[in-house]
């Protein structure tokens, strides 16, 4: 053969062995991709192995709280494989910008990449409304991927009032977006929350059931302070311990391995340092979508039980609504935890107008000679056109304002969290005294009796100031050694030359208005008070409602805390703060799971209950004859009519 025939032959027989290697490679890659679709469908991942930190619960402003967080992550910039860190909540032990600052300052001492959320703690006392949270750490959500896995997090209230826990609306506004806009609707999805995903969270249910339309694997929380394994709706959870060494010489967190489908939980003590491994959790995807199985969710049967009342109209925020509302003949005015200050239609519910401010408001609006009247957490307190919304003027304070107003002859009163308690002229916006002495800060609706102003802060001390001056009358301070227990959330009540109030420490008391002299105190066994309280119209009683969810009447001239009058209702177990109206003789009680319920003053007897959400609620405001109107913590606002008796 010549040499270009033989050529010829062995380019053919290369060319025949490199297709059969290309047939057989590509055979291989087709069963791979077909095997890697069938595991994955099975819920093993062949993802890369992913190895983080899970911190929690360090509450920064306990006793060792500091040191054992720095312990903590010293340790973790000594293991090279963590790929980041992951804290769930309950950074500090108050709230306070000191603390936030602080555990700011030591957890950037991190060499790796940390993603954070807040906790109760973090929420419900907090000088700045949760403000300096979002500040300090540049956001309260969080949402990454990393390893084939999605994170998705968000932060826990209810924010400034106590009450079970809560997801805050904006932060379920978000989650829906973070979840429509994953890079995979398939990838596997890790949720956190500060709280575990049950009903000691209100409204755990629209977060669980947002997750469970994505490939939920895996749930992560805190605020138990032990590690625990359980399964919330299918759905395997794990609670992590706090980071704090309680009864322990040494605190510690989590080391989370995810390898092969399989997540290892490594109990990790600093400074020894040790590694206890205490549970996996196989990773899969359940499937949800084809789930028939009935969970729990909240009944709102009791809208079917009484005829007499019914809905006339809704308007549902997309943020918090963390206080009460006013009214004017034609408007109701709210305010929410996005910064706005609006007004809706008093007979539609349509919005008319809004103002946006720079911070979270917890101020309950105040209406007056055509001015609506706020604080922001962006350290203002504002004064607008009722008609309008315009603003007439604002006036700077150095902290959040997160008190209410009240308005008497034509003068703003208002204490914020800067130590300043203020009087302020409605028509200029000039400051016309400032007391400058308060040692904590305040949130209440402050109190005008006899010629004094009432109010509580967060450190114990509840005062009485002169109207006029603002010269200290008096002070009181409760004598417990835990701040948490402070008079402060409570409106406080006055009749017959008394002042009244409760508090988490679950006592009542009652002072001489005019001296601050104790005529008692008292901690009843069977009758465990809690800030919820209000004045009878006639004065003769003041309203408490119990954890145990009962209604009583205690006499404003008694000489010790006489139970003069009882309720026919008995609500669950009940934390909310506020306040308890009475209007043309029906008691209206708020509850902190959404439910409304009217009282006959009378005979106590119940005259109807509506349940608008299952979040707490903020004080029930009466309209005109047989209207009110309600609004709960997760942004709901109904006007409610019901039938005369």
């Amino acid at each position: 053969m010549h040499f270009y025939e033989l050529f010829f032959l062995f380019l053919c027989r290369v060319l025949r062995i490199f297709w059969c290697f290309y047939a057989f490679v590509d055979m291989l890659a087709k069963t791979l991709f077909i095997l890697v679709q069938l595991i994955a469908a099975s819920g093993i991942l062949l993802a890369q192995s992913l190895k983080f930190a899970f911190v929690t619960d360090t509450h920064i402003g306990g006793q060792t709280a500091a040191e054992d967080l720095r312990r903590t992550v010293n340790d973790i910039n000594s293991l090279p494989d963590l790929q980041f860190v992951i804290l769930s909540g309950d950074i500090t032990e108050f709230g306070s910008d000191e603390e936030l600052r602080l555990a700011k300052q030591i957890l950037d001492s991190l060499n790796k990449p940390w993603h954070i959320i807040a906790g109760n703690h973090d929420s419900n006392w907090s000088e700045s409304g949760s403000n300096s949270f979002l500040k300090v750490f540049g956001g309260e959500t969080f949402s990454f991927a990393a390893g084939g896995y999605f994170f998705a997090a968000t932060s826990s209230g209810p924010n400034m009032r106590m009450g079970p826990g809560q997801v805050p609306r904006e932060n379920l506004v978000w989650l829906d977006s973070v979840l429509a806009a994953m890079p995979d609707p398939e990838m596997p999805l890790i949720y956190i929350n500060h709280y575990p995903q049950d009903s000691s969270q209100n409204n755990w249910y629209e977060a669980i059931d947002r997750v469970k339309k994505k490939n939920v694997q895996l749930l992560l929380c805190g605020h138990g302070h032990s590690n625990r394994r359980f399964k919330v709706e299918g759905i395997p959870s794990v609670m992590g311990r706090s980071n704090l060494r309680a009864k322990d010489s040494i605190g510690g967190y989590n080391i989370v391995t995810i390898q092969n489908g399989i997540a290892s939980f490594d109990e990790r003590k600093p400074v020894i340092p040790t590694n206890r491994k205490w549970t996996e959790v196989v990773l899969a995807d359940h499937h949800f979508d084809k789930d028939t199985t009935s969970y729990f969710r909240p009944s709102f049967a009791v809208n079917n039980k009484y005829a007499q009342v019914r809905q006339i109209w809704g308007y549902q925020d997309q943020s918090d609504i963390g206080a009460g509302t006013a009214k004017s003949k034609d408007l109701v005015f709210a305010t929410n935890t996005k910064g706005l200050i609006y007004a809706l239609n008093r007979k539609t519910g349509a919005r008319v107008w809004q103002y946006q401010t720079g911070g979270k408001i917890y101020s309950t609006p105040e209406y007056t000679g055509g001015c609506l009247l706020a604080g922001s957490s962006d350290n203002f307190i504002y004064c607008l056109s009722a008609t309008t919304g315009n603003l007439k003027w604002k006036f700077p304070a150095r902290k959040a304002v997160l008190g209410s107003v009240v308005v008497k002859d034509s003068r703003v009163f208002i204490g914020s969290s800067d130590g300043h308690f203020r009087a302020i002229d409605l028509k200029s916006g000039k400051l016309i005294w400032d007391f400058d002495k308060v040692k904590g800060f305040v949130v209440t609706k402050p109190l005008i009796y006899k010629g004094l102003i009432y109010f509580g802060c967060w450190a114990n001390d509840f005062y009485a100031l002169d109207l006029k001056t603002g010269a200290l009358a008096w002070k009181w301070n409760n004598g417990a050694s835990n701040r948490m227990f402070s008079p402060a959330a409570c409106y406080p009540v006055a009749a017959k030359g008394r002042v009244f109030i409760v508090a988490p420490d679950r006592y009542m008391t009652s002072f001489d208005a005019k001296t601050g002299r104790v005529i008692w105190r008292t901690q009843m066994k069977n009758v465990r008070v809690r800030e919820s309280m209000g004045s009878s119209h006639d004065k003769s009683l003041v309203f408490v409602k119990t954890m145990d969810g009962e209604l009583y009447g205690i006499s404003t001239t008694a000489s010790e805390m006489e139970l003069s009058w009882k309720a026919q209702l008995r609500l669950p177990y009940e934390l909310t703060p506020s306040a308890i109206v009475e209007d043309r003789g029906v008691v209206y009680v708020p509850s902190h799971s959404g439910l409304a319920s009217a009282i006959d003053r009378k005979t106590g007897k119940v005259l109807w209950q509506y349940k608008t959400s299952n979040c707490l609620m903020n004080p029930i405001m009466p309209l005109e004859k047989n209207k009110v109107i309600v609004s709960t913590m997760d942004g709901k606002i109904a006007c409610l009519e019901y039938s005369s008796r």
